[in-house]
């Protein structure tokens, strides 16, 4: 894997999360993989309970949303990338910026990149 494949999924990601569409995030990622939001939580298992993740979380509460990353490293399957969003939530209509790290594991299947491991490090700002 390299450090632009890493990036072409960052950018697929960030599409996904600009138009609110969980369908299309759960094709980045493996049947089986896990996606952890902070360290404190269970991980999420599966596409099923990534979806429900992103329905909930993202296309049902976010809008105007901007997303960028920058990958930093590439070692085998797994990149570490450096990660930016702001959106503005539906019910209150409060800004958010958060400041973020990406540790992802990923895995070829039928010759796309899927990952299979997700978790992220953030900070937040709302106004």
């Amino acid at each position: 894997m390299t450090e632009q494949d890493a990036q072409d999924w960052l950018d697929e990601y960030g599409r996904a999360w600009i138009n609110g569409d969980p369908d299309l995030v759960v094709t980045l990622f493996s049947d089986n993989a896990t996606y952890r939001e902070t360290s404190f939580d269970d991980p999420m298992r599966g596409r099923d309970e990534i979806r429900e993740y992103w329905q909930n979380g993202a296309a049902d509460a976010q809008e105007d949303v901007e997303f960028a990353s920058q990958v930093w490293a590439v070692e085998n399957d797994t990149a570490f990338a450096g990660w930016q969003a702001r959106f503005t939530r539906k019910a209150s209509g409060a800004r958010v910026e958060l400041d973020g790290v990406f540790r992802l594991v990923f895995s070829k299947e039928q010759g796309t990149l899927r990952c299979t491991v997700l978790e992220e490090w953030w900070h937040s700002k709302e106004s």
